[in-house]
């Protein structure tokens, strides 16, 4: 081969290695600049979402500040806290003074759908009820009539007994973590959530039943019988029959029950059981859930709130994103179960 044709053969590898190495820095380059539109993108609509989430957890402490206000003591399923927001698109509550066009110019450019429900953590039993108050010099002991309820529950929902006892002693090692115990060094963590009671020997079966009818609360609580369910009523008044608990239930549906002894009225001689330790007819804990549906987004935030008088304060907050449902509607939506 003659040096000319070599030579016109080294240039054109040359130009196409010189093509193939621009193609691939710019390959990068997009890719980069894709990336970064990408990761600015959700940034935002992570900003956005713990805005409005933000929110809604304030509109919710304002309504149980409201109703502490105005309710006479006494918290019930009929007041306005106790009503679900159905799914909604955000730009209805903020396009209310606006005109049809620029409202459906709002809604094309925010969409975004907000649902909740704020709901009577004290309608349930209290899993930190099962420890007795002691002083710091005698280990955490468990409350007998609190285990009765429980023991009660579990019977109602085909529970095993075992899982029971081997929580209650559990839980009593994990809330005796004093300096200088013995046994703190092998005691379990006190759980915080109620999916973290199986480190305390509970399997995820009998959590997943027990879910809508027991609490983790910070301190013991009475059971609201305004809102409690059949279930936690029957469980909490020793020697009550279901047909009894029922019609508590549907009395308070008529009219709800002021005092204690409005409710010991319909229960004839065990009236005496229902007490002041155990039951009430108000709240102090209650936890706010909100859905936010946010284009491909799905979140889901919980929150216990304390209520003490007019002062209502958040104790925790979780926040998890869902995984979307295959299709989601924009109108008719139910509101969170």
């Amino acid at each position: 081969m003659s040096p000319a044709r070599r030579s016109r053969g080294a240039a054109l590898l040359a130009a196409m290695l010189t093509v193939t190495l621009v193609a691939s820095f710019a390959a990068t380059a997009l890719w980069q600049q894709w990336r970064a539109v990408e990761i600015e993108s959700a940034e935002r609509s992570r900003v956005q979402a713990a805005w409005i989430l933000t929110g809604a957890l304030d509109w919710a402490r304002l309504i149980l500040r409201e109703d502490a206000r105005s309710s006479g003591g006494a918290d019930y399923l009929a007041e306005p806290w106790a009503v679900a927001l159905q799914e909604a698109r955000l730009s209805s509550f903020l396009a209310a003074d606006k005109n049809s066009s620029a409202s459906d110019s709002a809604d094309n450019q925010l969409d975004v759908f907000l649902s909740g429900q704020i709901e009577d953590m004290q309608s349930r039993l209290n899993v930190t009820n099962l420890i007795k108050p002691t002083n710091l010099t005698d280990a955490s002991k468990v409350s007998e009539p609190d285990l009765l309820s429980f023991a009660r529950l579990f019977d109602l929902l085909g529970l095993p007994q075992p899982e029971l006892l081997k929580l209650a002693e559990n839980l009593s090692l994990a809330s005796d973590q004093r300096p200088g115990n013995p046994s703190s060094a092998v005691a379990p963590l006190m759980p915080q959530r109620l999916e973290q009671l199986a480190w305390l020997g509970l399997s995820q079966t009998s959590i997943a039943r027990l879910r809508p009818y027991v609490s983790l609360l910070p301190t013991r609580t009475p059971v609201n019988l305004n809102t409690a369910s059949a279930e936690v009523i029957y469980a909490s008044i020793p020697g009550l029959e279901m047909a009894q608990a029922q019609r508590l239930v549907d009395e308070r549906a008529r009219s709800y029950f002021r005092t204690l002894s409005d409710a010991g009225r319909f229960i004839g001689e065990l009236a005496g059981r229902v007490t002041e330790g155990q039951h009430s007819v108000a709240t102090r804990f209650f936890e706010v859930r909100a859905h936010l549906r946010m284009e491909h987004t799905l979140i889901e935030e919980r929150s216990l709130l304390q209520r003490d008088g007019l002062d209502v304060k958040t104790l925790w907050r979780d926040r998890a994103a869902l995984d979307p449902p295959p299709a989601t509607a924009t109108a008719g939506a139910q509101p969170l179960q």
